[in-house]
């Protein structure tokens, strides 16, 4: 598995995969032909579908700066594509052409490059299931943070601190901005609106719930705006993991080196779902992402409460089970509905898990290994018009009043 700091990146919205891949790719594509006269570039599958809700147009014509670039929006059917998130780029000098690339943003902000494997980030971890990773832990009497830093050096924990920095920030502002959020279906914010409607006699569990709504509101809503955020493991599941974690060191009093440890733990659960599976939402439906995002946050905060390596799987696992089959239909291919409210959900239900691993964790019968490879079989038997390209679900039916 690759390092942790390929999952946890900071960047801005609203998608990992639409927004910050293209624009790598982009980056990656100039760099190779600075000196072309003129570009063209070729989006297919769910970039084509939704690219324009997404901003994928912008990221990439910014990158360009103003050269000579010819951006088209191909077809939405991905057969015979190597990836459903696929974009070709060309650079010609004159009538030649100089060069081609076809990249593919393949989720969390990560690209493959055809043809070119040697660009690859390369492999931290040997191990790649948890199953695997239990039995090193336990052999040497070791929690996961600490295979974290043997792997990665204890230069991660510093990385960390400042991925926690980040996610902070962006659910300091989203808390702190009111307004409608651009793209045209006139979604409010509602984070501050949450967070501010306490009252004198309210339930802990309703205080808990309202205030793990307006933290995941809140940065999801930054996504959604184009604000900064971190991709835990993509822009569109960004709040789930921070919403939980924030609650927690305000309710309990954590410090941010155990909060940093539970984003160790829940790096290594979003890293084996990227690793054998998918994160992406084009490619395995938005179980992929928010059901990962969920799978994290139940894993950090049972290391965060000190549990045992099977009870962070269980937790883990009942978090992703439940998410089997979940659908991406964004409408207006906009990272707002139902985007925004699903991270507040997870978030709910991560906390959920925790609890049943708690007390249930000796009954499981399903490994974590086993439901990652279960949702990854679920997201490519999903129809291509729920796997973000707006043409099914929400997307198709929803009518913003007015349009």
């Amino acid at each position: 598995m690759k390092s942790l700091k390929d999952l946890y990146k900071i960047g801005r919205g609203p998608s990992s995969s639409h927004t910050m891949g293209p624009e790598k790719a982009a980056k990656y594509f100039l760099s190779a032909y600075p000196d072309a006269d003129r570009y063209r570039v070729i989006l297919y599958g769910s970039l084509s579908g939704t690219g324009k809700g997404h901003k994928t147009d912008e990221a990439i014509l910014d990158v360009f700066d103003g050269r000579k670039i010819e951006l088209i929006f191909g077809s939405v059917e991905t057969k015979g594509l190597p990836h459903e998130n696929t974009m070709d780029f060309f650079a010609y000098r004159g009538e030649s052409e100089l060069g081609r690339r076809r990249i593919m943003s393949v989720g969390g902000g990560r690209i493959v490059i055809e043809g070119y494997p040697e660009l690859e980030e390369k492999e931290v971890y040997a191990q790649n299931t948890f199953q695997s990773i239990a039995d090193y832990c336990m052999s040497r009497n070791i929690r996961i943070p600490d295979y974290v830093e043997e792997n990665e050096g204890r230069e991660i924990w510093e990385y960390l601190c400042d991925i926690w920095t980040a996610m902070k920030n962006a659910i300091n502002a989203g808390l702190s901005t009111r307004g409608v959020l651009d793209g045209g279906l006139g979604v409010e914010r509602k984070a501050q609106y949450l967070y501010n409607q306490s009252h004198i006699d309210e339930s802990d569990i309703t205080k808990e719930n309202r205030l793990v709504c307006a933290y995941a509101f809140a940065a999801s809503e930054q996504n959604a705006g184009g604000g900064v955020i971190v991709t835990a493991p993509t822009c569109g599941a960004c709040a789930v993991l921070p919403s939980v974690l924030k609650y927690m060191q305000d309710k309990k009093g954590f410090t941010d080196e155990q909060i940093c440890r539970a984003l160790a733990t829940g790096g290594i659960i979003g890293n084996l779902v990227k690793t054998n599976a998918s994160i992406s939402g084009a490619e395995c439906g938005c179980q992929a992402e928010i059901g990962t995002a969920c799978s994290m946050a139940a894993g950090a905060l049972c290391e965060l409460f000190d549990m045992g390596i099977w009870q962070i799987e269980y937790a883990a696992e009942v978090a992703m089970e439940h998410m089997l089959g979940l659908t991406c239909d964004p409408v207006c291919g906009l990272v707002q509905i139902p985007c925004i409210e699903r991270n507040a959900v997870a978030a709910m239900r991560a906390i959920n898990a925790l609890s049943l691993a708690n007390f249930l964790s000796t009954t499981r019968k399903i490994s974590f290994d086993t439901v990652v490879e279960t949702m990854y079989r679920t997201g490519k038997d999903l129809n291509s018009i729920y796997r973000e390209t707006s043409r099914g679900g929400l997307a198709a039916i929803y009518r913003h009043p007015g349009s």
